[in-house]
């Protein structure tokens, strides 16, 4: 597997999301199964595993997602990159935001069997200052507790503020093919300031994979897609363009459409680790083998300009779940 900075930390060039074999996409699988399916994408070259403290059936209880990557990890711990969120909507009136943060990092080392955390992201803003919360990261890794630290769903006015005063090692924002919000002036901040940028949602719950339908039926019980806008079956049909035009490249390059919109990325910013998730075996391979599949600078400029042509249907960016 090809590697990449997030800042000073080195990761594989894909990722993974493990939050769908606690959260988001229907029934999960069994504990077995979800950390067979993380040790497997560790031996096919993954180092880079993505959780959060929030990650549990319904979102109904802490640590679900965070017990099964450590369970998982524990024995290759050394070996990977492990990166939690936080969730801090408001601190008590007599409690330090460090002290806060702290109290959510302890347990997530707890329930992740370790002693240290790699990358520890703020998951959405609350009404902490970002100020605040940078401090209090500096002085975890003043402490040893944290490598580096990062926000979720944020736009460049937070960025800037928090990077004033305690440099962040990774911003974890929605971006993808139909998701490219981040494109005009937040992957270009991260790379004047050398901050990683970690796609979440890089396939667009499975848009981009070319397996949903307009006839597709999503799970009623805690599955996300029934939400997300470019997935309600008017906009599906909608944005089956895209989806053919991937699939086009696909059976070019012998590849998949979910392969071609990761390369698509990769090859377009060198500071982007997108971390795909799923909570099947076999996609979750395919999505890591999206980093052997190379484009020519003639057939990126092609998917670029096509791309560039279509209309996309429904839209969630920063301020979207």
């Amino acid at each position: 597997m090809k590697t990449r900075k997030l800042r000073d930390i080195e990761v594989s060039a894909v990722g993974m999301g493990c939050m769908a074999f606690s959260h988001g996409y229907g029934k999960i699988p069994t504990e077995e199964y979800s950390i067979e399916a993380i040790q497997n994408a560790y031996q096919h070259g993954c180092t880079f595993f993505d959780t959060a403290e929030v990650y549990s059936p319904n979102l109904a209880g802490i640590g679900h997602n965070e017990l099964i990557v450590g369970k998982a990890l524990e024995d290759v711990r050394d070996n990977v990159v492990i990166a939690t969120k936080l969730m801090l909507h408001s601190v008590g009136f007599a409690r330090k935001v460090y002290d806060e943060i702290r109290r959510h990092l302890e347990g997530s080392l707890e329930r992740l069997r370790t002693d240290y955390m790699d990358i520890y992201y703020l998951h959405r803003m609350g009404g902490v200052p970002v100020e605040k919360v940078a401090e209090a990261m500096g002085r975890l890794i003043d402490d040893g507790l944290i490598r580096g630290w990062g926000l979720s769903q944020v736009d460049v006015d937070v960025i800037d503020a928090a990077q004033s005063v305690t440099p962040l090692t990774a911003i974890q924002n929605i971006y993808s093919m139909v998701e490219r919000d981040s494109e005009e002036s937040i992957i270009p901040y991260c790379m004047e300031h050398n901050i990683g940028f970690v796609p979440f949602s890089p396939i667009a719950s499975g848009l981009l994979s070319g397996k949903i339908t307009p006839q597709t039926q999503f799970e009623r019980n805690d599955d996300v897609r029934n939400w997300v806008p470019q997935l309600s079956h008017r906009n599906i049909e909608g944005n089956m363009p895209i989806v053919e035009m991937l699939r086009a490249f696909a059976d070019k390059k012998n590849a998949t459409p979910a392969q071609i919109s990761l390369a698509w990325m990769l090859q377009k910013y060198p500071n982007v680790v997108p971390i795909p998730g799923s909570k099947n075996k076999v996609r979750i391979i395919e999505n890591l083998n999206s980093a052997e599949v190379e484009l020519t600078d003639a057939e990126f400029e092609q998917l670029e300009s096509e791309l560039n042509r279509c209309k996309v249907y429904g839209h969630r960016g920063l301020g979207g779940f």
